[in-house]
């Protein structure tokens, strides 16, 4: 398995596997449209993991100088607990540490106990804080 940063022939297969994974329905989650912005960005905060030429798992990232975010972590079911979503962890951790960055915060939903628990496993900690949102279209 090869983690490397996203280039654009990977586009269709993220995009399914953030399909396949995900299932948001919300426009503002769309994959295609979320890809298109991310890779518009350029600040080589995406990440793949490729199996025998093929993407098999996803991570992003953001940083705006203050603290880190990671989204949209997926790795397709038939390769999970194989180390594939920790590894990306990994490479996206150390992408923003060598950006100066201390802190990195994620967002899971509450239901998501297997979700919780596998971020529990790679040294995230549950904190006391209300995530808000605002829709703007």
């Amino acid at each position: 398995m090869l983690i490397r940063k996203y280039e654009t022939k990977d586009q269709t297969e993220v995009i399914r596997i953030w399909t396949d994974v995900f299932g948001y329905d919300a426009p503002h989650n769309d994959p295609q449209l979320a890809l298109e912005r991310k890779v518009a960005s350029n600040d080589g905060l995406l990440f793949v993991a490729e199996e025998d030429g093929s993407v098999v798992g996803t991570v992003m990232g953001g940083y705006d100088g203050h603290r880190g975010w990671i989204y949209s972590l997926a790795v397709k079911p038939e390769y999970r607990k194989m180390e594939i979503g920790s590894s990306l962890i990994q490479a996206i951790l150390e992408e923003l540490k060598q950006r100066g960055c201390l802190k990195v915060n994620l967002q899971v939903l509450g239901a998501n106990k297997e979700v919780i628990e596998f971020y529990r496993k790679n040294g995230f900690a549950i904190e006391d804080r209300i995530s808000m949102g605002k829709k703007l279209y």
